[in-house]
């Protein structure tokens, strides 16, 4: 992977979107945790930091990392703002060369997709691994181009949740898939346009 050229795509990209003041957590992350109690959750690629401000106004502490310094400072500076820096830590962190320290109750990877080399296997392995008992993984992943993406290659194909779980490649003994679907839904872009979209929900419960 090349990081210098990673990390300048990755600030370049919300470097050019205004800062969002009250950003939205993505509706599959509300509709999986809404009944959880609260602990403490890593969100893998923060972006604007919509899901972390969410997680963090209804109890939970939450580390949120990406490979952006510009997302990273400015949910740092949000989460100050709005009284909530004592419930979020923002991090910067290639998930190539690093991954934050500590158990969690809850990890969550949405849309963590990328134009550079990841071994998204073995982040999400890794993840797994840092799941207290009884914690739940959560990756949410783009199972279809939307008409803003960057994405924009015609040939483009989205492992299903089902083969992102056998890449994880986890222990049946030891993690139990939740959810493995396929759900649409109708999207909002940055540029407010609207299309229907499908995501690749994938939910795994540590057991053991």
């Amino acid at each position: 992977m090349n990081t210098p050229d990673a990390v300048a795509f990755w600030d370049g990209v919300y470097a050019d979107r205004p800062t969002d003041r009250d950003p939205r957590p993505n509706g599959r992350l509300a509709e999986t945790v809404a009944d959880l109690p609260p602990g403490d959750v890593l969100d893998l690629g923060c972006g604007n930091g919509g899901d972390a401000l969410w997680l963090a106004r209804r109890g939970w502490h939450v580390t949120a990392v990406d490979i952006s310094a510009v997302a990273v400072d400015r949910l740092a500076d949000l989460a100050r703002s709005l009284d909530l820096d004592d419930r979020i830590v923002a991090e910067r962190h290639d998930l190539h060369e690093s991954f934050p320290s500590g158990r969690f109750d809850l990890i969550c990877a949405h849309y963590l997709h990328t134009p550079f080399g990841l071994d998204r296997a073995m982040v999400l392995r890794v993840a797994a691994y840092a799941l207290r008992l009884g914690g739940r993984l959560l990756v949410v992943d783009h199972g279809s181009t939307a008409p803003w993406s960057w994405n924009r290659d015609p040939d483009a194909r989205y492992p299903t949740p089902q083969e992102v779980a056998a890449d994880i490649d986890l222990d049946p003994a030891a993690w139990m898939v939740e959810r493995a679907d396929s759900p649409r839904r109708i999207a909002t872009g940055p540029d407010g346009r609207t299309a229907e979209v499908t995501d690749h929900v994938l939910l795994i419960r540590r057991t053991g």
